[in-house]
């Protein structure tokens, strides 16, 4: 269908009054789980494609972190319980009489995921891994499989809706910049007491800038509470260094502003990561597809992690809008933001939404140019019956 398209007229947010941007970083309880999941949904996804040849029916996006338990000391503590994950949902566990190993791809797939990213978890040791994923039903499979049947364009999933927009914000930029930085395998080499559960908060008043960092502190790399007290002052300098002048102002900064002054009461893990014994986690709970948690730019309870890369437009359509306004805003001379909006209905072609809402901020003097808008959406959404492999490939963030 045609899209609408519109020139915004409220304010651009990085001039409003007041911003607030959050991300949940690699460690942080949440991004555990939203990693799990997807990483369960590719792992799915690539058994499927090897064994079968295609992508079969599957949407396994809801999971549940427990958190386990730890006595962290300065030198090196313990881990008392494990940490416990369920991951759920729904997937053909058989397909023309063989059996798909679900429960195994599920395990082996968080155990790699884990290795791969929070240096001190062992996944065998510190994590248990609960697999409740049940088969998918009938009208379901049947729907995805007569998608297949008429071509590589699928059927949506489900009536959802999907939003994005473009460009980020300075401070929207410098949040996100900030825990990657940190989390960078360079970061981690040079200062190996900085664990992953990383989160960074932006507010921004008028022209008064705040970053607020929780980070984890390893322990084994902590000898004592002084060293603990030197090494957060220098991750505080190194937050300070790295965001630098955000959109012309210094921020102020602040690291871990809940430790008191004893040793019992500053922010050390055994793990680097608080899911051993101070937080839960949810899948859908943290960031966003472009990464960050935007309360005031439209987003959607949608979580993508999870859900199939083919016909789950509560992954695809966020995808899809967040790439379309971005290319609105660096191909077409006079578009300074752009916010887009998919509508889908479920058993409805994915390429063909029920409502497409475009809106765009222009340059003083600039004209609408509605039939460039239209063509680029037109295209991202032709984009669609490819993406999975985009997803298959690690070039599509969900978080």
């Amino acid at each position: 269908m045609r899209p609408s398209i519109t020139s915004l007229t409220q304010p651009p947010v990085a001039s409003a009054p007041v911003e607030i941007v959050e991300r949940k970083g690699l460690g942080h309880p949440d991004t555990l789980c939203d990693g799990l999941a997807e990483s369960f949904s590719m792992a799915l996804s690539r058994y499927y494609l090897e064994r079968f040849g295609v992508i079969l029916h599957h949407n396994v996006d809801k999971g549940l972190l427990w958190g386990g338990a730890a006595q962290a000391r300065f030198g090196g503590g313990e881990v008392l319980a494990p940490i416990e994950i369920y991951l759920a949902g729904r997937a053909t566990r058989e397909f023309k009489g063989v059996a798909v190993p679900v429960e195994e791809i599920a395990i082996e797939s968080s155990r790699r995921w884990l290795r791969q990213r929070v240096r001190h978890l062992d996944p065998e040791r510190h994590v248990h891994v609960h697999c409740l994923v049940r088969p998918s039903s009938p009208d379901l499979v049947d729907l995805f499989l007569r998608g297949q049947q008429q071509g590589e364009v699928m059927l949506a999933n489900d009536t959802s809706c999907g939003a994005g927009f473009a460009p980020l914000s300075p401070l929207e930029h410098a949040v996100l910049d900030v825990e990657q930085h940190l989390n960078s395998t360079e970061m981690k080499a040079r200062y190996p007491e900085i664990g992953e559960d990383i989160k960074v908060m932006g507010v921004r008043r008028q022209r008064e800038l705040a970053l607020t960092v929780a980070c984890a502190f390893v322990d084994r790399h902590v000898s004592d509470l002084d060293d603990y007290l030197a090494k957060k002052t220098r991750a505080h300098a190194l937050v300070r260094e790295h965001a630098g002048t955000i959109d012309g102002i210094t921020p102020t900064v602040a690291v871990n502003t809940a430790d008191g002054q004893t040793a019992g009461s500053v922010y050390i893990t055994v793990t680097g990561t608080s899911a051993e014994s101070g937080d839960d986690g949810q899948v859908g709970r943290g960031n966003r597809v472009n990464g960050l948690i935007t309360p005031y730019r439209p987003m959607t309870i949608e979580a993508a992690a999870g859900k199939n890369p083919v016909t789950h437009v509560g992954k695809l359509y966020n995808a899809v809008a967040h790439a379309a306004a971005h290319r609105l805003v660096a191909e077409l001379d006079g578009i300074e933001e752009a916010y887009c909006w998919l509508v889908s209905r479920i058993g409805q072609r994915v390429d063909q939404p029920q409502a497409v809402d475009v809106r765009v901020r222009l340059a003083a003097g600039a004209t609408l140019p509605e039939a460039d808008v239209a063509a680029i959406v037109e295209a991202q959404l032709a984009s669609l019956k490819g993406l999975w492999r985009e997803w298959l490939g690690g070039e599509q963030r969900v978080f």
